[in-house]
């Protein structure tokens, strides 16, 4: 049996409804719309600026509350998922025409110019071309963002779990302690002495824990790899 591709936006969805109430989202959005509107330009240079923009001027009424989230959700999501939240301009993938679309009905509707559109996608989208599952938002204020479109193929089912070692510096530890008892555990009795002993055990698993360390930090230094708190929002880091 195949496992079920993880759709990024359902759990960004379910993390919404576990955390917040509706009620409450629509009162807090309904605060900060009171935006001036700003002059109509070309989305598609939009898209490519590196802009600050951290609100605009939808009409309230016309706003679908399944489509907005607090930056606290999608930072969740980030982390969980080893993901970026960054401006459109940084992304270099390309951007569907379905997503103009969208943007341009929005933009019609809502007699307004969008501006200070952010992606949510792998690191590796925002420096070469892939197909996973990045997701589009525009600004509305106060830290709250409006989901305009998804596109591309759902993330690999077991991405949180893979990722799982970078949420934190204990994360990590604990998978190296893992990984060295279990390589202690594959050593054979008495190869290293004629007695079988716990001491011997753990002066191995001592060993190997050192080694596997050893290689984890080489490879964190030498590929500049850092944990997900630290990058989801970082255009910075490489990885």
């Amino acid at each position: 049996m195949l496992w079920k591709k993880t759709d990024i936006e359902q759990k960004l969805y379910d993390l919404k409804l576990r955390k917040q109430d509706e009620g409450e989202i629509l009162k807090q959005v309904n605060l900060v719309l009171a935006q001036h509107p700003t002059p109509q330009i070309n989305i598609e240079s939009t898209l490519k600026a590196k802009e600050i923009a951290t609100s605009n001027n939808f009409n309230f009424d016309l706003l679908k509350t399944g489509y907005i989230y607090h930056i606290d959700q999608i930072k969740q999501i980030c982390i969980d998922y080893r993901l970026r939240f960054l401006d459109s301009g940084y992304f270099k993938g390309t951007i569907p025409e379905s997503a103009i679309d969208k943007i341009k009905k929005l933009e019609a509707a809502h007699n307004l110019q969008i501006k200070g559109f952010k992606i949510m996608a792998p690191s590796k989208l925002f420096k070469l071309e892939d197909k996973d599952d990045p997701l589009l938002f525009a600004p509305l204020g106060n830290g709250y963002f409006y989901l305009i479109h998804k596109w591309g193929n759902d993330l690999h089912p077991l991405r949180r779990v893979l990722v799982w070692p970078f949420k934190s510096i204990i994360n990590l530890i604990l998978l190296v302690l893992l990984i060295s008892y279990l390589t202690t555990m594959l050593v054979p009795n008495g190869l290293f002495s004629k007695n079988d002993s716990s001491a011997e055990f753990w002066i191995i698993f001592f060993f190997m824990f050192k080694c596997i360390a050893s290689v984890v930090i080489f490879y964190g230094f030498a590929l500049g790899k850092n944990f997900n708190p630290a990058i989801w929002n970082n255009k910075y880091q490489k990885t």
